[in-house]
C-alpha cells in the first residue's frame, strides 16, 4: 500500500502548498489519488478535493483509537494508487502524544517527509533537519522537501541530506502562488477564483523540482493489521433522511461523519440555509455544521422563510445537531464580522458575538450532565473547539475538559438536540451516530 505523510516543521511552513503541488502532479500523471489531513482541520481537505475531484478525509489519533485510525486509512484508500496525508502543525505537535502527524505515522506505519521553510536560512537548515531526525526515534521520517528554497541552493540541500543519511525529495522554489487567510485559517477553496490555475502551476513546479518517482517508490510499505470498528446497520422500515447544511456559510463537514451515517443506513440530502427556503420536506433529522455564518449574517438573516422553517422543525422535535457556526445560527441574534447584529433562528435565546481571540481552542473531553439524544448522563467522548465568536448562553448540558485541567460548561442537549461550540467526530464514539440515527427514525415514524 503506497502512502506518505507530508509533515512540516511548524504551522505556516508550506505543508498545504507542497501537498497540493504533489497531489496535482500525481493527478496530472493520471494516478488515482486519495488524500487525508491529520487532525481536526476542515479547510485544507477542501483544497485537496478541488484537485482530486472526490472526498478528502481526516486522520485524527486524538479522536480515534489505533484500530479505527488504521481502518479509516485503509477503507478510504481502498481503490487508490497512492494516499497522500497532509500533517498538522509541526510533525511532533499534538495533545500529549495524540493528534500529531507523528502519532498517525507511527500508528499506521506510514513513511513521512518533512517540509522545511527555507526562507532566511542556509546552514541552519541542517540544524533543523538533524533536530527532527533525532528528536524521537523511531519516527518514520524518510527525508525532506525544501520549501521556498532558491534554486541555487538545491545542491546544498541535497548534500545536507547525504551528510545526515536521509533522503532528498527536492524543493519548491520561491514563487508568487499564495492563498489568502482569515481568522480560522485559509479561505475556503471555493472562494479562490483562480484556484485551478494556481493548482496547475503548483503541479508543474512539483513535476519539475520534486522527486516524485522516488517519493512514490519509497511510499510503499505493508499495512499493519487492525480490527475493524463495530457498528450496527439498523433495520429500518425506510431509510432515515438527514438534511445537512452545505453552502458557503456552512461547510465544515467531516467526510467520515457523512459516510458513517450512510453506512448506518441513512440517506443524506444537502441544502443551503443561504439560498433555499426550507429544510428538505422529507427530512427526519437536521445537521447544521460549522463554517463562516458570521461572514454571511445579513444574507442568512434576510432568508426569513428558512429561519422560520428551521425554528418550526426544531420546536416540533426534529433531531438536530448544530455545531459551532450552526450553533451560532440558532441564536436570537448574531454579530457579523463588523460587529453588526442580525436576527437568526431564535431557538437559543441569546446572542452570538465577536471576540478578539480564539475561544477554548483545541481538543476536549466532553462529559454529559444529563441524558440526551447522543448519550447518557456521565458518558464521555472527545470533541474539538476552534472559534473566535462566543455566546451569551453557551449551555450547561456538557462539561468540557482539556488535558491541562481547564474545564467549562457548554452545549444544549436534550432528547432531540445537541447544539454547542464543540465539533463532533462520529468515529470517536460510534454510539453517538447510532443514537442520533435512531432518534431520527423515531421522529420520522411519528411524523410520517
Amino acid at each position: 500500500m503506497k502512502r506518505i505523510i507530508i509533515g512540516g516543521t511548524n504551522s505556516g511552513c508550506g505543508k498545504t502548498t507542497v501537498t497540493c503541488a504533489i497531489l496535482q502532479a500525481l493527478v496530472n500523471r493520471k494516478m488515482k489519488v486519495t488524500s487525508f489531513k491529520c487532525g481536526p482541520d476542515y479547510i485544507d481537505p477542501m483544497f485537496h478535493e478541488k484537485i482530486i475531484g472526490t472526498s478528502s478525509y481526516n486522520l485524527d489519533s486524538f479522536f480515534c483509537n489505533d484500530d479505527t485510525l488504521k481502518y479509516l486509512l485503509c477503507e478510504n484508500s481502498r481503490d487508490a494508487d497512492i494516499s497522500v496525508i497532509e500533517g498538522v502543525m509541526g510533525f511532533y505537535d499534538g495533545a500529549n502524544g495524540r493528534g500529531s502527524a507523528y502519532s498517525v505515522s507511527q500508528i499506521t506505519d506510514t513513511p513521512a517527509v518533512i517540509v522545511i521553510d527555507c526562507k532566511g536560512m542556509s546552514d541552519s537548515i541542517g540544524a533543523v533537519m538533524k533536530g527532527f531526525l533525532d528528536y524521537k526515534k523511531p519516527n518514520n521520517i524518510l527525508g525532506f522537501i525544501f520549501n521556498r528554497l532558491p534554486s541555487k541552493l538545491a545542491d546544498f540541500a541535497e548534500n545536507l541530506c547525504k551528510e545526515l543519511e536521509t533522503e532528498y525529495f527536492g524543493f519548491l522554489p520561491v514563487n508568487d502562488i499564495t492563498f489568502e487567510s482569515r481568522h480560522l485559517g485559509l479561505v475556503t477553496a471555493n472562494e479562490v477564483f483562480d484556484i485551478k490555475d494556481k493548482m496547475n502551476r503548483l503541479g508543474e513546479l512539483a513535476e519539475k523540482n520534486i522527486l516524485l518517482d522516488k517519493l512514490i517508490m519509497l511510499s510503499e510499505k505493508p499495512f499493519p493489521q487492525f480490527v475493524c470498528p463495530q457498528f450496527e446497520k439498523i433495520d429500518f422500515p425506510r431509510r432515515p433522511v438527514i438534511a445537512v447544511a452545505n453552502d458557503s456559510a456552512f461547510c465544515f463537514i467531516y467526510s467520515d461523519n457523512i459516510s458513517l451515517l450512510e453506512k448506518l443506513g441513512c440517506e443524506i440530502v444537502y441544502f443551503s440555509p443561504l439560498s433555499d427556503k426550507a429544510v428538505p420536506e422529507n427530512a427526519d433529522g437536521l445537521i447544521l455544521c460549522g463554517g463562516y455564518p458570521e461572514l454571511y449574517a445579513e444574507q442568512l438573516s434576510e432568508n426569513t422563510e428558512m429561519l422560520a422553517d428551521i425554528r418550526r422543525k426544531i420546536e416540533a422535535g426534529m433531531p438536530t445537531i448544530a455545531e459551532c457556526g450552526g450553533f451560532m445560527y440558532l441564536h436570537d441574534t448574531m454579530e457579523d464580522a463588523d460587529g453588526n447584529e442580525h436576527k437568526m433562528v431564535g431557538v437559543i435565546n441569546g446572542k452570538a458575538y465577536k471576540t478578539s481571540k480564539l475561544r477554548h481552542f483545541g481538543y476536549t473531553k466532553m462529559t454529559a450532565e444529563r441524558d440526551n439524544m447522543l448519550c447518557k448522563k456521565g458518558d464521555t467522548f472527545p470533541a474539538h473547539e476552534f472559534h473566535y465568536w462566543d455566546s451569551t448562553l453557551c449551555g450547561e448540558d456538557f462539561t468540557a475538559e482539556k488535558s491541562d485541567g481547564q474545564s467549562w460548561k457548554c452545549a444544549y442537549a436534550n432528547e432531540n438536540m445537541y447544539a454547542g461550540f464543540p465539533h463532533l467526530y462520529f468515529y470517536s464514539d460510534i454510539k453517538i451516530a447510532e443514537n442520533f440515527v435512531r432518534r431520527c427514525l423515531e421522529y420520522g415514524e411519528y411524523n410520517g
